[in-house]
């Protein structure tokens, strides 16, 4: 399909129609059959897998209404490894939904042991050497770790006479992980646009000496500035997304490590602004705090990495 039939703002509106009909479904293969329905799954697989063909602009705002919406699977991941392993079985099964994947952000194939982080996957991209490997998990020895998320722990895989389905050289895993860095991004700035949401229609309507509390100049300038803290996410997005002014390839990191950053910001501010009752499962606002506090696990020590590469840079 080509993608001048299509803009991506237009397609966002499909993808929320279709997660918000995906999460009324209780089994995660039923769900990911929906999105798989609906072309989400596929939607930078090749054609020839049963995919869309679109590119990496299409696939950010079904990221970003995924995490807007907490769509409780890996939907990024998914949209990924159906691109990347193009022209494979496993390629045809992710994008119609048949199989739910995910990455392993730590851990390997030489370590025996890797961490799954968000959502229930039959199969699991590792690290293996420079490049990766895909190994069917479904039958591997699992440790969950609930500290971060007692509803939907991490994951330790025991990797030991793994099946492995799929390879991918260093070169498909790098180009692999720079898409990964801007679709995770933007699911972590999804994740804040919906708190944000939440925050600022409990503000309007909580009133409080006769005034709702959307009237206070000072919650109005902390609503604004974790808005600014969306768009600077958003435009960082971007930004990494297009060459540099020598035509290179602009490092992504920064982008996921700002996003990460900006987004568990105005979700415990929008916890704030709640009063606090973001703690109690009343109000949806926690689960995409520990949605993103799992990203920056993932990634751990990636800020540290990015500052550390500028200040040797110059």
């Amino acid at each position: 399909m080509s993608s001048e039939e299509l803009r991506p703002e237009e397609f966002a509106q499909a993808a929320d129609a279709a997660i918000t009909d995906a999460l009324s479904r209780n089994d995660p293969h039923e769900m990911a059959g929906v999105l798989a329905q609906a072309g989400l799954c596929g939607v930078m697989a090749s054609e020839d897998d049963g995919g869309l063909g679109l590119d990496l602009a299409f696939a950010l705002p079904i990221a970003h209404a995924a995490g807007r919406l907490q769509l409780p699977l890996p939907l990024a991941e998914q949209m990924l490894l159906a691109h990347a392993l193009a022209g494979t079985p496993e390629a045809a099964a992710l994008a119609a939904g048949e199989r739910l994947a995910g990455i392993a952000w730590q851990g390997s194939l030489q370590e025996g042991a890797a961490r799954l982080d968000h959502g229930p996957a039959d199969w699991v991209l590792v690290a293996d050497g420079d490049g990766a490997a895909l190994i069917d998990a479904r039958d591997l020895p699992r440790h969950a770790q609930p500290a971060l998320d007692p509803e939907q722990p991490q994951v330790w895989l025991t990797l030991q006479g793994a099946p492995v389905l799929a390879r991918l050289d260093a070169e498909a895993f790098a180009a692999l992980v720079r898409r990964a860095h801007l679709l995770l991004a933007e699911f972590a700035n999804g994740a804040a646009e919906g708190a944000l949401l939440a925050a600022s229609s409990y503000m309007a309507t909580r009133v409080q000496f006769g005034r709702p509390l959307s009237a206070k100049q000072a919650v109005r300038h902390l609503l604004a500035r974790m808005r600014l803290l969306q768009d600077v996410s958003s435009a960082a997005i971007r930004r990494a997304m297009h060459a540099g002014e020598y035509g290179t390839a602009r490092d992504t990191r920064p982008a996921l490590a700002g996003a990460i950053a900006n987004a568990a910001f105005v979700i415990e501010k929008a916890i704030h602004l709640h009063g606090g009752m973001g703690f109690t499962w009343e109000l949806r606002v926690h689960p995409a705090l520990r949605a993103v506090r799992k990203l920056d696990a993932a990634f751990s020590g990636l800020s540290a990495a990015v500052g550390r590469d500028f200040i040797q840079s110059v």
